[in-house]
């Protein structure tokens, strides 16, 4: 009889937390975890491309130190600030990660319009391959980060209607942050650039050495 009462018991147990949205809320809980480790990667792919990089570019254009050193610093800093699917429910943690993300981005925005002024590295098979490589990583962020606005946003509504915000307060589920963008553009749109735009003139074609005085 007890184990009857016990099996009736279960089975009224799991229909509650069918009726109220408890599956379904971890549902969505699982797509955003999942949706998280698919940007990460990707931005971990992105992060593995830099030393080499870097290093080809250095190669071809030592001088250019400061820009060589923003990217090598920044991709120190995304190092520093991976986080888990846990932590990106912390608004400031994932302010920060988004923060140096986007350092990294800028930093690699610079570098590419640099290696524009050397026709020799641009002509380098390897330096060829990092940037269809670096392109294609752009391209799958930017996917990524889609799909985990969109998790986060199904995932938000869920929790926040009725009567599913019942069990998502007695449950502990809270809504969770989401990535911030000042142009909205930018989440949907990967950075592109122009890899057969004619190169900028170096400092010494702007500024030509004037010529020498005649002699008197």
């Amino acid at each position: 009889m007890k184990n009857i009462l016990r099996a009736f018991a279960l089975v009224t147990l799991a229909g509650f937390l069918s009726g109220c949205g408890y599956n379904a809320i971890q549902r969505e809980d699982e797509g955003v975890k999942a949706a998280w480790s698919e940007v990460l990667n990707q931005y971990q792919r992105r992060a593995d491309l830099v030393p080499n990089l870097v290093n080809t570019v250095k190669g071809y254009a030592q001088h250019e130190e400061r820009v060589l050193t923003e990217v090598t610093n920044a991709r120190a800093k995304v190092g520093s600030t991976q986080i888990t699917p846990e932590l990106a429910n912390d608004p400031e943690a994932l302010a920060r990660f988004q923060a140096a993300q986007g350092q990294l981005s800028g930093a690699l925005s610079r570098l590419m319009v640099v290696s524009e002024n050397y026709p020799q590295l641009k002509a380098d098979g390897s330096f060829r391959d990092l940037q269809a490589q670096l392109e294609g990583t752009e391209n799958r962020i930017t996917v990524a980060r889609n799909r985990y606005v969109q998790a986060v946003q199904s995932y938000n509504v869920l929790i926040r209607s009725f009567p599913n915000n019942l069990t998502a307060k007695v449950m502990g589920y809270k809504v969770k942050p989401n990535f911030s963008v000042e142009n909205e553009k930018a989440i949907s749109t990967a950075p592109t650039v122009d890899f057969n735009a004619a190169p900028a003139p170096t400092p010494a074609q702007q500024n030509p050495a004037p010529a020498a005085s005649a002699a008197h």
